[in-house]
């Protein structure tokens, strides 16, 4: 007899990317935390995706994502969700970031991200050949209401300029009280700020301190 109609070939699930030995995704260790993944989309210094980034998720050590894990219910108690701009970071991304540095024609971002510097500046002041997040234990936040509302912290990511220093004279002493919030509560949980990025921090006893990955944040 033959069949009336053909069988449905199988479809196989495609599998999740694996991770190297030691990483997580933070939103399996921290599903409640907010992913603004900005190099990953156009919304960074450059102006588009940077080489790397092929998904928006935010990868970590264990080691880092628990103690994040950590901040995180610290901050809920306190009426905040944590929101992350980039965790591990591609050697390759670092990469990109130095030839866009060294393309001075380049300037479409000045007026947003670096407008009161010459961008011959930025290479060895703010974009070095090496980063620790590509380390894999260093993230970048900051912080939201409960209603979703980005708190003020008296500047804004990945702006080079001074007013990024967690001290600063220009910002206002409710801007400055939210930046001691932000940075009292990582430092309990274990990392290392930045005083040259209010929201930069490095896990203390980070369990890569030489190795600089290469992999795909996917």
């Amino acid at each position: 007899m033959e069949p009336t109609s053909s069988p449905t070939p199988t479809q196989e699930a495609t599998p999740e990317p694996r991770l190297p030995e030691g990483f997580v995704y933070v939103k399996d260790v921290i599903p409640y935390v907010h992913l603004d993944i900005r190099y990953y989309t156009e919304n960074n210094f450059i102006g588009s995706r940077i080489d790397g980034y092929k998904a928006p998720v935010a990868i970590l050590t264990v080691e880092a994502a628990e103690a994040l894990k950590k901040a995180c219910e610290i901050f809920y108690e306190k009426g905040y969700i944590v929101t992350i701009y980039d965790a591990y970071r591609p050697q390759k991304a670092v990469e990109h970031f130095v030839r866009w540095a060294e393309d001075e024609s380049d300037t479409r971002m000045k007026h947003i991200y670096y407008p009161n510097l010459n961008k011959s500046y930025l290479i060895g002041n703010f974009i070095s050949p090496k980063s620790g997040h590509s380390r894999g234990s260093t993230v970048d936040l900051s912080l939201l209401d409960l209603e979703g509302n980005e708190v003020d912290m008296g500047g804004y990511f990945d702006l080079f300029d001074s007013l990024s220093y967690y001290e600063n004279s220009k910002i206002t002493d409710a801007q400055r009280e939210n930046r001691k919030l932000l940075r009292e509560v990582m430092v309990e949980c274990g990392f290392v700020p930045s005083n040259g990025e209010w929201w930069h921090f490095r896990l203390d006893n980070e369990p890569y301190t030489d190795t600089y990955f290469d992999f795909d944040v996917e």
